[in-house]
């Protein structure tokens, strides 16, 4: 049985690498596809080899070139943890590593607690996804973090704010923002990076529209994080968090602080996520196509104020961000109902196909309302600072057939 995957040095595109790479049946007993390893503990071949593996494990010493590591413990890494990650990272252009972690949440605190110490700051854009707002302000913060907020797309401001910054040490951009879809531009955040006195870290959350539209490791930035919860594994059937970059040892780095943490993938979902990366594209094609579909059907509906999504920027920054970036505008819309808070309850009790809950990216279409759900933690001057409104509802759209899917919505609408 295989121990640890293996990297073939025949380059092939990623849709292959993704169901070819780093799993080796001959030895996994003549096995298509890889088995699933529950095991807490490994039998190292020698002393010298375990010797070996803590010393690697340590950061004393770095293997060699094709160097087969003996496995030690499954919270620091484990077959199916390494097999997933070889497989991740042919999605992501430029990124040369990955690491797997047990929820996206577990990677963003994962990044930041292993790069930023107290005192040193924070910079990102927002809005952010609530549990992000959340672990800076009330976690973070509170033990001697600093966290700055910038608006989305404000390119003179995030300069601004990196200038006034004293330690700096991490830039933070969800682009598109949940759930205004409004985005930030990746490159000029590099920019702003690497002319910084401090030299910070650029994350940029990819959740929205990675890793089939959007690539920030190929626009320079430093790691880009996942919820692997949503379009990764696809079928909201699992938790996950993935963190990919082009520095092996920065991964290496966040691996030493995932093994102190202990929230590493387990093996049974490291199992499910690889399963699930051969049809990303797949998936993600189909949820755009039907959203942008949707969205053009829906303009002009008279219970609408407003509908936000890519393909509807009127902003020239925001197109141009978008046109630079972005090669399609993704599954996730978000839309303004008359009436307040009251419309978009009642808009969401009269939805038949799609489902009233958090979470997107599945292959089923769901649909809440962001103000008291995923960012009810923030107070009204921060929902109101970044654009949460009463009256607006999040839509992440599946695979079914859009035209079923419009039907749903309009009618909802229409019994507004």
């Amino acid at each position: 049985m295989k121990k640890r995957a293996t990297t073939s040095t025949y380059i092939v595109r990623p849709p292959t690498a993704v169901l070819t790479r780093g799993f080796d049946p001959s030895l996994s007993v003549g096995s298509a596809r890889p088995a699933v390893f529950r095991s807490s503990t490994y039998v190292f071949s020698s002393p010298e080899s375990a010797e070996r593996a803590f010393a690697i494990a340590l950061g004393k010493r770095h293997p060699a070139e094709g160097e087969s590591v003996d496995l030690i413990y499954s919270r620091l890494s484990h077959p199916n943890a390494e097999i997933v990650e070889d497989r991740l990272v042919p999605l992501e252009p430029g990124a040369q590593a990955a690491a797997v972690f047990n929820s996206g949440m577990a990677a963003i605190s994962t990044v930041i607690l292993a790069l930023c110490r107290p005192g040193q700051t924070i910079l990102y854009t927002e809005p952010l996804y609530g549990g992000t707002h959340h672990l800076l302000h009330q976690l973070l913060v509170p033990l001697g973090f600093k966290a700055v907020g910038v608006p989305a797309g404000d390119a003179p401001a995030l300069a601004a704010a990196a200038q006034a910054c004293e330690g700096l040490r991490l830039i933070f951009v969800e682009t598109p923002a949940n759930p205004t879809l409004r985005m930030s531009d990746i490159a000029g955040a590099v920019a702003v990076a690497r002319a910084h006195r401090n030299h910070p870290v650029v994350v940029v959350d990819n959740t929205f529209l990675g890793p089939v539209f959007q690539h920030p490791i190929a626009l320079g930035a430093d790691l880009a994080v996942y919820s692997a919860t949503k379009y990764l594994a696809g079928f909201s059937d699992m938790l996950g968090g993935v963190v990919l970059g082009p520095d092996p040892e920065l991964i290496s780095e966040l691996r030493g602080t995932r093994a102190i943490l202990g929230n590493i993938l387990q093996p049974d979902e490291c199992w499910l996520l690889d399963s699930r990366l051969a049809t990303v594209t797949l998936r993600m094609n189909r949820q755009s196509k039907n959203a942008e579909r949707i969205v053009n059907a829906l303009k002009g509906h008279p219970k609408l104020r407003r509908l936000h999504y890519p393909s509807l920027f009127e902003d020239a920054e925001q197109k141009r961000i978008r046109d630079a970036q972005c090669s399609y505008p993704g599954g996730v819309f978000s839309l303004e109902i008359a009436g307040g808070k009251t419309a978009a309850f009642e808009f969401l009790r009269r939805i038949r196909i799609a489902r009233n809950a958090v979470s997107l990216g599945g292959m089923e279409s769901l649909a809440c309302h962001p103000a008291t759900t995923t960012h009810s933690e923030m107070s009204p001057e921060q929902l109101a600072h970044a654009g949460v409104t009463d009256e607006l509802v999040r839509i992440s759209v599946g695979v079914e057939d859009w035209r079923d899917l419009l039907r749903d919505f309009k009618e909802a609408l229409d019994a507004v």
